[in-house]
Order: C-alpha cells, then structure tokens, then sequence
C-alpha cells in the first residue's frame, strides 16, 4: 500500500543495502505535509536501520548522504535527498495522482487496510468486553466512553480481518440486588418499572441505601435477600430476572442510538455457580487462605504481603466482582478459545484487572497473558441543563436538542428529511472526536460549546465537510466523473492532498499498534482542512471540463477516506446538514 510506492522503494533499498525488502518497509514512512511547498513524498530514517546503537549516532548524516548517493531515480522515484539523519524520496507527480486516486476509489472501504505494513499479519479471535453498565445503577458518562472506545477498537479489529465478539459485560449480580430486591418490595411500582424500568430502578435504589443507612432491618433484609438470590430461591430470582430483562430491553434501543451492537449480553449472573467451581480449584491447588473475619483471600506475593491480597470470598460464603471475572474469563476461553481478550474499562480498574491475570497465571492458565485492560480517563463537567446527568439518554437527548437549534440558527435544517437523525448523528460525532482527540488515559474536562463549533477541530467540522463533498458530487458528478487528466492535479494544494491520503495506511497501522484512536481524529481533522482550503481555491464550477473532472476526483477520493475513517471510530458520516 502507499499504493505500492514504499515496496518500490524498499526494493531498491534492499539491492544496495542486501537486506530483504521485508525489513525495509517498516523504515519507509509518508512524510506528514507541511506548509512548505515541495516536500518528499518519502523518508527512510538511517536511525531505524542501524538499530540505535549509540556508537553509530555521530555518523548517521555521513551513512545518510552516502546511502543516498548509492541510490538512483527510476520512473517512480524523481528526486532523491537527505533530511537529519533520512533519505528522502519524490514520487513522480503524474504517477501519484493517478495511482492514489485510482487506488482509493478501488479500494473503497478497505482502502489503508490492504497495505504491506498488515502484510503477513495473522487472522485473530478477538474477544472485546465493552460498555457493562450495572443495572439499576447509573448508566453514567463513564459507561459512555466505555461503549464507544470498545466500539472502536472492535471496528478497527473487524476492518484488519479479525473474528471479533462484542460482549457486554452486565453488572447484574451481587449485593445491590439484594437492596434492589428489598427496596422494590418496599417502594416499587410496577406501572413506573414497565414504563421507565431504568429511571424507576434507579430511584428505588437510591432510596433503599438512604434507608438502610439508617434502619438496620432493611439492611439485614437486603442482605438476606441476595443469600436468597444466591442460593437459587424462585421467587426472589423471578423478581431479579424481570429487572434484568426490562434493563437490557432499554439497554438495546439506547445503543441503536449510538449505532453500537453486541454479540453477547452476558453478566455476573451468569457466573454465580462456576464462581464456586473456581473457589474450588483456588483451594485445591491451595491458593486459598481463611482470614479470622471468615472471607477467603488469595495471597499474590507469596510471601503475605497484605497489599498484594485479593478477596475472592465473603465471610457467608458468596462471591465477589474478582471470583466472578475469574469465572467468565475460564468460560470465555472454554467457548471462544480467543487469541486476545481486550477489556475496556476506567483506570480505577487497574488493579483488579492485574490481580485477576496473575490469579489466572497461577491457577495454571497460560493463556492470561492475552488478555489485556484498556484503561481510560475521567470526563469531567459533563451536565445536561438540567443538572447531574444520571443516564447516558438524557446526553443523547441533549446532543440532539443542541444541534437542532445549532442548524435552524443556520437555516438549513428546513432541506433535511429527517432533521431530529441528522442531528443526532453530527452531535454524536461531535461528542466522539472531542472524547477520542487525546490519549484515552487522560482524564478531560467536557465542553458543551467546543463541542458544537462548527469551525475548527470538531466532529461538526468533520460531519460538515463530508456533507460539502457529497453535494459537490451530487452537483456536478454526472457530468464530470467518467474521464479525467491527473496533469491538471499539480497545483500545491491538489498535492498535499495526494501526500497526505498517502499515510492513511501508517495512521490506521499506529492506531491498530496501540489502540489509540487519537491518531485516526488527528488524520482526519487535518484532511479536513485541506479539503476546506482545497474547496476555495480549486474551483469545479466555470473551470475547463478536464480540470473539473480531475479536482471532483480528488474530493471525492477525499469523501470516501473521510468516510471510512469516521466509520472506524463509530460515526455515522452524514451526507447534507
């Protein structure tokens, strides 16, 4: 990919250095665009090459110059220089119009995908626990980012040809089922829980811990109510079972909103028997240690170091979060056998993820070292006008209401067919290119007004510039789109443009390295201000039916990257606003 030229160069590379072009390709990288007119197009950085060692470091410039003078131009490759310590490459002009524009209209939605630098790279089974709201608790902001970072990474797992399984990972068991049980006992109405089972879960929930904090009975029926649970009563199971079913319902239509499914609705539920299977096991193999308070621990150090402890048991018997885990992940290598399971959860949850890979690791699974936590960052200030948000509809509610007024304040929502979709789809996109801009560890503060900014680095500037590109095709396209003349594509910006659609395949091969999605946003936003720049001063309309031709061939090429890249990171790209 580079639509080929990099194996060009790598070929040539490998005759003078005798090395297999193979180990080359890596070393080639697209030079980012500048604002300086004529820039390569390619470098190999020398420093890749002689593999860091320090003794080498004075003489790079010197093994630079005379690599490149051991080099020559052919019909690809027109110029050849050295920069600090790279050899840089100028394609041929003609030929990387016509070979970048062809290629990305070919290629379509795996355009980037089907490069060398994905060469050789094995098929996976991918497993991606994502989202996993607790039931009856706040479907808050955090499990917010949760669904669309686990989107994401399933999407870009999806488009490298890997087997993925999303699954959803329900907080549907333990100790708050009991407060739940007891509290819709007590203030519980079945109208409001068939009407609005989250809203009326939440409130009774809220209520039940005010009262068990000050009345100790309700406390006490709380807890015999999930002992109860646990030991697999009909009745108080039957009332659990209702709760989950009605959440997951509401669940569903919400993620069909921010255009996220799942291939599986699992929960902790699900692993209350095979929790005691793995108490079991931990104790056979004499892992487990009875503390004076009752609980059942095991020690990580080996040596009683008390902050290397994890619980695995309550003093009555029940199971915990990390018995559980420990439970679903034996499970999920029994039914998927994955080659990697990703997790995606806040960094509060560091800790517990290392505890229950070494856990696995010392019960004798080899396997715990693919599994892997993705941790991300707090957001912050996220308030709908009405207060504290409690549920994630009530942001989606809000984005929709926001960018409807945004756009009759603009006086285009009048030409839509289906405004209310159309809003919902620019502001998501505006809420995920704000959440995704930097590293995902990073706590940040949310904006609702940089959200919205039509102008500059926003998913409304990305949405808006997809739009302007397809009715730019919708316009002239019949007329102009059969034949074209790549010469008439010289002019600066038509080529930082070509250069930039070049790197595609290194921003998705970055992103797919080390799942960050910045790298993906970062691409895309700068393609949008070319294409902004591109648009004013490269006119189709009252220019020469060649020269027409040749620029609506390049925003589209421009439209379809755009696209692809959008869909990656979960928005939907929307085609007038």
């Amino acid at each position: 990919m580079a639509c080929g030229f990099r194996r060009s160069i790598a070929g040539q590379l490998s005759r003078v250095l005798d090395l297999p072009p193979e180990n080359l390709i890596k070393s080639i990288s697209a030079v980012p665009i500048s604002r300086k007119e004529e820039v390569a197009d390619f470098q190999l950085s020398v420093d890749s090459l002689l593999g860091n060692n320090d003794y080498s470091r004075p003489d790079i410039q010197v093994q630079a110059t005379q690599l490149a003078e051991k080099l020559k131009c052919d019909t690809v490759v027109t110029e050849i220089s050295t920069g600090q310590g790279t050899v840089n490459f100028k394609i041929n002009r003609e030929l990387l119009t016509k070979t970048v524009l062809k290629q990305v209209i070919e290629d379509g939605s795996k355009y980037g995908l089907k490069s060398e630098l994905f060469s050789g790279l094995p098929q996976k089974k991918i497993v991606v626990e994502f989202s996993s709201p607790n039931v009856a608790k706040k479907f808050h902001v955090g499990h917010l980012r949760s669904t669309i970072i686990g989107n994401f990474i399933a999407n870009l797992k999806e488009a490298l040809g890997h087997q993925v399984t999303r699954i959803n990972y329900l907080g549907d068991w333990g100790m708050q089922f009991g407060l739940l049980g007891t509290g819709f006992q007590l203030f519980g109405y079945e109208e409001k829980l068939q009407s609005n089972p989250l809203q009326h879960l939440f409130e009774v929930y809220v209520q039940v811990n005010k009262e068990a904090a000050e009345d100790k009975s309700v406390a006490k029926s709380a807890h015999d109510f999930f002992q109860r649970l646990e030991l697999g009563d009909m009745q108080a199971l039957a009332l659990w079972q209702k709760f989950r079913d009605l959440s997951v319902e509401e669940y569903i239509r919400i993620y069909k909103r921010l255009g996220v499914h799942f291939d599986e609705y699992s929960g902790e539920s699900f692993y209350r028997e095979k929790s005691q299977e793995v108490l079991k096991l931990l104790d056979s193999k004499g892992l487990l240690q009875k503390t004076i308070k009752g609980t059942a621990v095991v020690d990580l150090s080996g040596n009683g170091d008390p902050s290397s402890v994890c619980t695995v048991m309550r003093s009555d018997g029940t199971s915990l979060y990390a018995t559980r885990d420990l439970a679903a992940a034996i499970d999920r290598m029994d039914k998927y056998n994955f080659d990697t399971m990703i997790y995606v959860t806040d960094k509060g949850q560091k800790r517990h993820f290392q505890q229950v890979f070494q856990m696995l690791q010392i019960m004798g699974y080899d396997w715990a070292k693919r599994c892997q936590h993705v941790p991300f960052g707090v957001v912050q200030g996220m308030r709908t006008r009405r207060g504290d948000v409690t549920f994630l509809e009530d942001v989606l509610n809000e984005i929709r209401l926001r960018m409807l007024q945004n756009m009759a304040s603009i006086k285009t929502t009048k030409e839509l067919e289906n405004p209310q979709e159309t809003a919902e789809r620019v502001g998501l996109a505006a809420l995920i290119i704000q959440d995704f801009r930097g590293s995902l560890l990073s706590d940040y503060q949310f904006s609702w007004d940089r959200v919205f900014q039509s102008r500059g680095d926003t998913g409304v500037f990305l949405q808006y510039t997809h739009a302007r590109l397809h009715s730019l095709e919708e316009t002239f396209g019949c007329g102009y789109l059969d034949d074209y003349n790549t010469a008439c594509l010289q002019e600066p910006q038509s080529v930082s443009i070509l250069q930039h659609l070049l790197r595609f395949d290194e921003v998705l091969y970055r992103s797919s390295q080390d799942l960050q999605p910045r790298h993906i946003v970062s691409y895309l936003l700068t393609l949008s201000h070319l294409a902004a720049v591109a648009h004013r001063t490269l006119p189709i309309k009252q220019s020469p039916p060649e020269v027409a031709g040749a620029r609506l061939h390049l925003f589209r090429a421009v439209r379809s990257v755009l696209a692809n890249g959008m869909k990656l990171l979960g928005i939907t790209p929307v085609c007038r606003m």
